[in-house]
Formats: C-alpha cells, structure tokens, sequence
C-alpha cells in the first residue's frame, strides 16, 4: 500500500490521459502537503484549487465553488481531478467530481489518517445536507488511491486519533489479534514502521469488505459499526456550531453500538471493559444530557441505513463476528446512552 510518492504520481498520470489537471485541497493542505506533492513532481500546468478546511465546510457551497472552479479552468470530461486532503477533501472532490460534466475521473491522495483507512478507501462521496452528516452524494470509486504515510508526519494528535478510532473499527470487525494489537498500542507514540503496517492492515480490510459487496447490500454494512450514533454525535455538535472530529464520533459510538451488542447479542463484557477504557483513555467523553436523546433519536432515523425508518444498527456477538441489520426499541436506544454517560 505504502509506496514512494513520486513513484505512484507518475504512474498514475501517465497511465491516465487527460487534457486538464486539477488539484483540490483545503487551506491546511495547500500549506503543508501541496509542496511534498510539487517535489514529488506535480506537472507545473496543474491548476490549484482551495477551500475552506474543516468538515463544517463540507456543504453545499463549497461543492458549488469546485464546480465553478472547474468550470472556470476549462475542464472537460477528459480532465482529471487530484483530491489531496482528509476526508472532506476526499469526500466532497469525489461528489464533484462524479457530478461535474456527468463524471470526471479523479484520484485521491489522502493526507490524514482517517483519510488513508476510510474516506478516501472504497468509493463513497458527499456532502452534508441540512445538518445531516454525508446526506448527498454517490457510490463513485476514485480511478486510483495514492498512500503515503509520510504525510502523517504533518499531523496533530487529535487527527492521528481520528484515523485511529476508524482502525479500531476494522479491528473490532476482523480478528481478535488485530482488535488486541491496537487496544495495546500507543496511538501517538506508536513508532512509525509499525504505524505503516498498521495502516496497510487496516486499508486491507476495507478494501476486502469493499470488494465483496461494493454499493453497501450486505456485508460492507459491517463497515458501519459505531457510525448510527456517531454520526448522531457528529449532528449534534455541528447543530451546536461546536464540531468534533469524525473520528472521535466514531470512538463514542463504538461505545454505544458495542454496549448494545452486549445487550442484544452477547457481546462479551470483558471485551466491551477493555474497549470502553481505549476510548475513554484517548477520546474522553462526548457531553450531552437527558434532553439530547429525542434529537438524537431523531437524527438516527435519518440515517441511510434505515429501511422505512426503521434504525438499523450494525452490531457483533463477538470481535470479527458481525451482525448487520439490527434493530432496538427506542428505550434500549435511551438506555444505551444512558451507559454512555453514565459508564
């Protein structure tokens, strides 16, 4: 997975015709990635397009400006679009570049870690919409995915967090020695040789899920666990104007969907105790009170998963045992954030 940059740059723009190049990146990475990408040899002609960084950017209006953007410099469906960023750069160049001219091809360069095992992995694109997370958008694979892991050298430890908490996750869904060997790593003191085959572990297990069912009918629904309530987190502290990192909504709701899985379908504790005390440890707590829970409700009905408004939880028995699909009454769903606040 981890290959020179200059190398897989080159690579994959001779092996991609295209009359136009562009690069999507948001203030931070034009900053401290698009030089390491110009060294890598980024072709001189290629034209440089910024947003706003942060996810609360990630709408409408920005989705509107790359397009004008394009429009502007004279792309064609012949052009091709570089994402270079985290996930909302992923996520919202994706969408545009899926929509502009009927689809333009693009290929993603992931600058985060969250952005290198989960947003720019696996074809999933949008905006949020309305105060919903990734509310609009398409099932569009970027033509190529460029990692290197240097770029994490460019990080804060809240964002090697958010990367890592999505890596839990695929540990939680595949082995138990994986879930062990990340419950027992130091997430920010973690050497970086081992942060590599970390990484490339986890892109795996995406991308094998990814593989099998591509557009999200079965088994990919996997790749959901701890995201019907984080991302009701995530909804809640963007309507607070006060946003987290998608990442640690992830950790939080992992929380939840796990002690929900000790309910309903046998969970072990001792490995819900160990994995409540990682997050606890590295991500804290996510306040909100007893008021909150309707709203929360609310918003999980939204969720995509949903049949007929319906909450669908993805859920295990045990670690790398998963159960799709599963529903709860919504006095287990307020007895689930209950055990949040209170555990």
């Amino acid at each position: 997975m981890d290959v020179p940059l200059s190398e897989g740059l080159r690579e994959v723009l001779q092996q991609r015709a295209y009359d136009k190049l562009f690069v999507l990146t948001d203030e931070n990475t034009e900053m401290d990635c698009l030089p390491r990408l110009r060294q890598a040899g980024l072709p001189e002609e290629a034209q440089v397009m910024t947003i706003d960084a942060g996810d609360d950017n990630k709408d409408v209006c920005a989705l509107s400006e790359v397009w004008m953007q394009l429009s502007r410099g004279g792309a064609t469906r012949h052009s091709l679009l570089v994402n270079l960023g985290g996930g909302m750069v992923t996520d919202l160049g994706g969408f545009a570049a899926a929509t502009f001219k009927r689809g333009i091809r693009c290929i993603n360069i992931p600058t985060t870690l969250l952005a290198m095992v989960d947003a720019a992995v696996g074809g999933k694109t949008g905006i949020n919409f309305n105060g919903l997370k990734n509310e609009v958008g398409v099932f569009a694979p970027a033509a190529a995915v460029l990692i290197d892991t240097n770029f994490l050298r460019t990080l804060d430890d809240e964002n090697v967090l958010s990367g890592y908490a999505e890596m839990l996750k695929h540990g939680l869904i595949s082995t138990r020695a994986q879930w062990a060997e990340l419950l027992t790593a130091d997430p920010l003191h973690v050497d970086y040789a081992r942060m590599q085959a970390l990484v490339a572990r986890s892109v795996a297990i995406k991308e094998d899920v990814v593989a099998q069912d591509p557009y999200e009918k079965g088994l990919r629904k996997a790749l959901n666990l701890g995201h019907t309530v984080g991302h009701a987190f995530e909804s809640l502290a963007l309507h607070r104007q006060q946003p987290v990192l998608h990442g640690y909504a992830v950790a939080w709701g992992l929380v939840c969907e796990l002690y929900l899985s000790a309910c309903q379908t046998g969970f072990p504790t001792e490995a819900l105790r160990q994995t409540v005390s990682f997050v606890r440890e590295y991500y804290g707590t996510f306040r909100f009170d007893c008021r909150d829970y309707d709203w929360l409700y609310e918003c999980m009905t939204h969720d995509k998963k949903n049949t007929s408004g319906v909450i669908r939880f993805t859920l295990l028995e045990d670690v790398g045992r998963v159960r799709i699909d599963q529903t709860a009454t919504k006095e287990a769903i307020f007895e689930m954030l209950d055990f949040y606040r209170e555990g």
